[in-house]
Order: structure tokens, then C-alpha cells, then sequence
């Protein structure tokens, strides 16, 4: 199971989150990605490897290729991780509404 931890250490790259804004575009293998992006080919498919691994993307085999698509389920952990950070701070405006009153 992915963890917020793992979310955020493979978000913590620009080059993993320019991977992300592209994948968010469209669909798209490693070789057009490493053609959009100012990095080898090599060092997409690791990018694209840490970011499989956190399943922020994933895949699917098209002839030769993969074509990698964004998972938006991956960022879960790290939602309901923060979720709680806004709840705390709801519930702390709630009770300052109440004293207020």
C-alpha cells in the first residue's frame, strides 16, 4: 500500500511533477514524454518508474511502447493525510465560532 510519504517523496522531484502536468494532459509514452521534457529518455523511465511505484501513473503496453497515464486514485494517501490537517483546523474555527457566541 502507497503511503503520503511515498506521494510526497515522488512529488518532491520537478521533473516527477512536470511528468504529471504532461500525463495530465494526455496520455503518453516515455519517449514523448522525454521529448517534452529537458531530460534523457534514461532518466524518464526512472522518473516515470518512482512515480509507477508511488501509482501516481500508470500504464498500458501499446505494440512496443508503454503508454502512461495519469492515476489520480495515487494521490489518496497524501488527501487523506492533509484531509486531517483540515479538519483540525475546521473544527478549531468551529470552536471559536461557539466561544465567540
Amino acid at each position: 500500500m502507497t503511503t503520503h510519504q511515498a506521494v510526497c517523496e515522488a512529488l518532491g522531484d520537478a521533473t516527477r511533477r512536470g511528468i504529471l502536468e504532461e500525463l495530465h494532459r494526455r496520455p503518453a509514452s516515455g519517449g514523448t514524454l522525454g521529448a517534452a521534457l529537458p531530460v534523457s529518455r534514461p532518466a524518464v523511465s526512472q522518473h516515470l518508474k518512482v512515480l509507477h511505484d508511488a501509482r501516481l501513473v500508470g500504464y498500458h503496453a501499446q505494440g512496443t511502447r508503454n503508454v502512461y497515464h495519469l492515476d489520480p486514485q495515487g494521490l489518496e494517501p497524501l488527501r487523506a493525510w492533509l484531509d486531517v490537517f483540515w479538519q483540525d483546523g475546521l473544527d478549531g474555527f468551529a470552536d471559536f465560532v461557539r466561544q465567540q457566541s
